[in-house]
This record gives structure tokens, C-alpha cells and sequence, in this order.
């Protein structure tokens, strides 16, 4: 991999965290269609359905915007760590209250 990398400056790897897989990606566009598009709607047949799901499809692909992750890896880490310290002190485990441990 290393030497492939080497021939190829252009692509470079990013930390990405655990949580921000293209599926999380997928599930929150679907996310979006739901809201915006499909929750307040009444469909009264399939191809009704059909038609309101692509009309949002045509208006998203016209001014598209990629997702952006808000939060520092620091700030998913601290979560993590504060989630497994409550987890630990739930099951009567206080010893290990952190990530460091």
C-alpha cells in the first residue's frame, strides 16, 4: 500500500471516525427524503409515491451538497469515553472510568 501511495500523491488517507461509514451517510439522506418530502405527504397509490420520491431526487441532484462531519475526532473520543464510564458505573464496574486506562 505504501508504494502504491507513493506513486499516487493525489490520494491521501483521513481519519475517519468509526460512526461515518457511507452507510451512516446513505441512512441520513433517506433521513432527509423522509422529513422533507415523504412524512407530511398523502400518497394515495404507489406511482404517487414513486412521483414524490423522484421530484426530491431531481430538486436535491440540482443544487446537491455533500455531508459534512461536525465534531473533532477529540469530541467523538470524549463521548466515547464519557459513554463507557456511565456503561462501566451502570454494571458496577467504577475501576476503569476512562479510555486511557
Amino acid at each position: 500500500m505504501k508504494k502504491w501511495l507513493a506513486k499516487n500523491p493525489r490520494f491521501h488517507f483521513h481519519f475517519i471516525p468509526t460512526h461515518s461509514s457511507w452507510l451512516n451517510q446513505v441512512e441520513g439522506w433517506f433521513s432527509i427524503l423522509t422529513n422533507r418530502q415523504l412524512k407530511r405527504g398523502s400518497h394515495l397509490s404507489v406511482q404517487e409515491l414513486k412521483t414524490a420520491i423522484t421530484e426530491f431526487i431531481e430538486a436535491w441532484n440540482d443544487k446537491p451538497t455533500p455531508f459534512k462531519w461536525t465534531k473533532s475526532a477529540d469530541r467523538i473520543l470524549a463521548n466515547v469515553a464519557r459513554y463507557c464510564s456511565a456503561t462501566l458505573e451502570a454494571h458496577g464496574n467504577p475501576q476503569r472510568t476512562s479510555l486511557e486506562d
